[in-house]
């Protein structure tokens, strides 16, 4: 039997256990014992400045909600202001945001005429803020989705760390809500809360959290570099251009956050999909940070990110492998190929067939997510080959 096929099964294997099982793990050890960041602001200190920057397409099932959650912040009137922008809203979101900030003098509007993309909205936004309060370590900026409700303390606890000279982001604490028996929330639940305690632990072990989830983090403003104009995932760009400079980035378990879970396939995986593209921009654009994983950025980055985002390819490489050795004679390969084969293609279409039926088995559905979840990045990759000229989309539809 020839060596190479199962060579390049057992390194595909490794690669995905090693994301997604022993550096979780290594991580946890790494954590104990130690302390988060202890030096940071009380409420009784001279807190700095915040400037709070949300981008806003067809919100108008949620902006109402959100608003409120940002108006009863806890958090100085004087040091706290809002930047709103419309990205070309074709909804009742522009009626909705000028009705509620009018009477407010710390909450400004911006209803954009023609779409820009997030990114976009961000960058011009930013400029704003940057006109009423100078860029500097005591200006923060909080960035929000209007779709990510917010706890009253939640500013606070994310301004707290920002006594630490060395700290540009600290991202809130994601918490979902609305998991339903059908569809996909249990599985994505189940998948972002493990993101959520991955990026937990980064940040105590190494203050390298491998980015934010995006719905509600703060960065010092002096950090803040403009995205470009075809750049999809903004929130990890940001960081990256962070650590360039040596900064620091961690989450925050108290900034509890709050956000309806996803419940449709195609929306999902089409949200997947977008996201993946702008993954491999950033994989290529930042390859300096990764490569050679010898630093802890570069292995937290390699192991967390880089592994995942060609999961694709390690599971295609598996089955190659095994398919191989398998028809070469070995009878633990064929075994092993066909778990693969009722893994990846049994199993999700059986989870399709009892779901049609009234009945929603919680491992099977796991697995077709997964299954998705790498078909999208595998998707996500041909369309950044093809080329990212634009970061204007179409977000997820509200429920």
């Amino acid at each position: 039997m020839e060596t190479a096929p199962v060579l390049i099964f057992f390194a595909s294997f490794l690669a995905l256990a090693h994301s997604y099982v022993f550096f979780p793990l290594l991580l946890r050890l790494l954590a104990r014992g130690k302390m988060p960041n202890q030096l940071i602001f009380k409420p009784t200190d001279e807190l700095p400045y915040v400037s709070v920057i949300m981008s806003l397409y067809n919100e108008d099932k949620v902006i109402g909600q959100k608003l409120e959650t940002l108006f009863l912040q806890q958090y100085p009137a004087d040091k706290y202001a809002l930047f709103i922008g419309s990205d070309g809203s074709t909804d009742r979101t522009n009626d909705i945001v000028a009705e509620a900030v009018h009477s407010r003098d710390n909450a400004f509007f911006y209803p954009f005429t023609e779409r820009r993309g997030k990114p976009g909205v961000i960058n011009h936004l930013v400029e704003f803020a940057f006109e009423r309060h100078p860029a500097g370590s005591d200006h923060i900026l909080l960035i929000t989705d209007a779709s990510v409700m917010l706890t009253p303390e939640v500013v606070f606890h994310l301004i707290k760390h920002y006594r630490s000279p060395d700290i540009a982001i600290v991202d809130a604490f994601m918490s979902h809500t609305g998991m339903e028996q059908s569809g996909i929330s249990r599985s994505e639940n189940r998948y972002i809360s493990g993101e959520v305690r991955l990026k937990y632990l980064e940040s105590v072990v190494w203050r390298k959290m491998i980015g934010p989830f995006g719905g509600c983090y703060a960065l010092r403003s002096d950090y803040f570099n403009p995205i470009p104009s075809n750049f999809l995932v903004d929130d990890f760009y940001i960081t990256m251009k962070t650590f360039e400079r040596g900064a620091q980035a961690i989450n925050e378990p108290e900034a509890i956050c709050h956000e309806p879970v996803s419940h449709d396939w195609r929306e999902e995986f089409r949200r997947k999909a977008r996201i993946s593209a702008g993954n491999f921009q950033n994989m290529i654009h930042f390859r300096h940070l990764w490569w050679p994983p010898f630093t802890a950025l570069g292995f937290a980055f390699f192991s967390h990110k880089i592994l995942r985002w060609l999961g694709p390819f390690f599971l295609a490489a598996m089955l190659a492998g095994c398919a191989i050795s398998a028809w070469q004679g070995n009878i633990f390969f064929r075994f092993l190929f066909l778990c693969l084969v009722i893994g990846v293609f049994v199993v999700p279409m059986a989870d399709v067939l009892l779901k049609k039926s009234g009945r929603n088995l919680l491992f099977f559905r796991n697995v077709r997510y997964f299954i998705l979840m790498n078909l999208a990045l595998l998707q996500g990759f041909f369309r950044f080959l093809k080329g990212i000229r634009s970061n204007v989309w179409e977000p997820t539809k509200r429920h």
